[in-house]
C-alpha cells in the first residue's frame, strides 16, 4: 500500500537527481525520473527506506513528443489560381 498519493505539481524538480522529488518522512527524499513517468510509472520509491508514494499526474503530459512524429505528414494539393 502506498504511503500517499501526490499530485506532480506538489513535487519539486531536482536538476542534481533529473527526478521529481517529495520529502519522506525518513528525511530522504521520494523520487520518479520523467523517463519513468513517460512509461506510465506512477510509484516514486525513497532510496533510503521501503516506502513509496503514487504520484498523480496527467500521462499526456509526459507522452514522448517522438511518438507524434509516427504520424504521416498531411498530403499537399496543388490549387490553380485564376
Amino acid at each position: 500500500m502506498s504511503y500517499d498519493d501526490v499530485e506532480i505539481e506538489d513535487m519539486q524538480w531536482s536538476d542534481e537527481l533529473q527526478a521529481y522529488t517529495y520529502p519522506c518522512p525518513c528525511g530522504d527524499l521520494f523520487q520518479i525520473t520523467k523517463e519513468e513517468l513517460k512509461l506510465g510509472e506512477e510509484i516514486a520509491r525513497c532510496p533510503s527506506c521501503s516506502l513509496y508514494i503514487t504520484v498523480i499526474y496527467n500521462a499526456e503530459d509526459f507522452a514522448d513528443d517522438g511518438s507524434k512524429n509516427n504520424l504521416e505528414p498531411q498530403k499537399r494539393q496543388a490549387v490553380a489560381v485564376a
